[in-house]
């Protein structure tokens, strides 16, 4: 195991990756937009992803959710995976030709007027995602259109690299808060008064609900249906999908999520992702370690039921 070279940053190996990535990206930054993201991809699937275990997460979480699927069609899905996060991380440095090249995305999905009307009525708006196609691209199409759209975001645990990728979302659409006490406070803050918000929740917490996720329990946050609830705040679900070409995106701004309980509210909101997940498996982070063994009680698990 690596020896942690600063207890209060992180490990020697991170680091090292830390390192390794800023080389990588800065050559790569030098490149015509396209071929950019088209080898951060091809590196993240050949090299990067395979080094630091993301394969072997991806794979061994396709075999939990899907243990009648082929080997050959896991390992297809781990590549594409590989592939769009790569992609996703390039795209999110060059967020300003990423931002030039989303003008021309199309916008679908029945949520839009909804969000006018709230915008104009100066109702707040939280805007909630996965880790699902590009997170960002639309954050990023709707703050062409003019929306200042800030996010709560959790830091990666690889602190060395956490320090510039931070400031990539800043850049790219608005301000950024990180979590914990003192950043969500600002992100309520800027929420307040109608201004609007995001905040990706498909990740694992400790202090969440057991949730059906693919047909597995998954430790879920509840925190944007609380906000929503104690601001009044639109709950929208959105994606950015990723075309064939690699490049280009569909931007699906979905109907607002209804007023419930927030445990009832996020079966909602993990139910539409995984509608998107299993439309396009190789898009989603199966990199995370989404399903943790947790101590809360099988019986707790909520099941948002059919037609959610």
């Amino acid at each position: 195991m690596a020896q942690t070279k600063d207890s209060d940053i992180g490990t020697t190996a991170d680091w090292v990756i830390d390192r390794i990535l800023r080389v990588m990206i800065g050559g790569l930054m030098r490149l015509p937009y396209e071929r950019r993201v088209a080898l951060m991809g091809a590196a993240t699937r050949k090299v990067i992803g395979p080094i630091a275990g993301y394969r072997k997460r991806a794979l061994d979480n396709l075999s939990l959710i899907f243990p009648d699927m082929s080997d050959a069609e896991k390992s297809r899905i781990a590549n594409g995976v590989l592939d769009n996060v790569g992609r996703t991380l390039i795209e999110n440095y060059s967020w300003q030709e990423f931002g030039q090249r989303l003008a021309r995305a199309d916008i679908s999905g029945d949520g839009m007027e909804a969000v006018e009307e709230a915008r104009a009525a100066g109702r707040p708006i939280l805007f909630i995602t996965g880790h699902f196609g590009n997170h960002e691209a639309p954050r990023q199409v709707l703050t062409n259109k003019g929306y200042i759209i800030g996010g709560l975001y959790r830091p990666m645990k690889n602190a060395y690299f956490n320090d510039h990728y931070a400031s990539t979302m800043t850049e790219l659409s608005g301000p950024v808060f990180a979590q914990g006490r003192r950043g969500t406070a600002g992100f309520a803050k800027h929420l307040r008064g109608g201004g609007m918000g995001t905040l990706l929740f498909d990740v694992a917490v400790p202090d969440g609900v057991l949730l059906d996720f693919i047909g597995h329990p998954a430790m879920t946050a509840t925190s944007a249906a609380d906000i929503a609830l104690r601001m009044n705040a639109l709950l929208v679900p959105y994606f950015g999908i990723r075309q064939a070409d690699g490049v280009t995106f569909d931007v699906v701004v979905e109907t607002p999520i209804e007023y419930t309980t927030p445990e009832q509210m996020m079966a909602e909101a993990t139910a539409r992702l995984e509608t998107r997940v299993r439309a396009n498996p190789e898009q989603w982070f199966w990199v995370h370690n989404r399903w943790k063994p947790q101590r809360t009680r099988p019986a707790d698990t909520i099941n948002p039921g059919p037609g959610s």
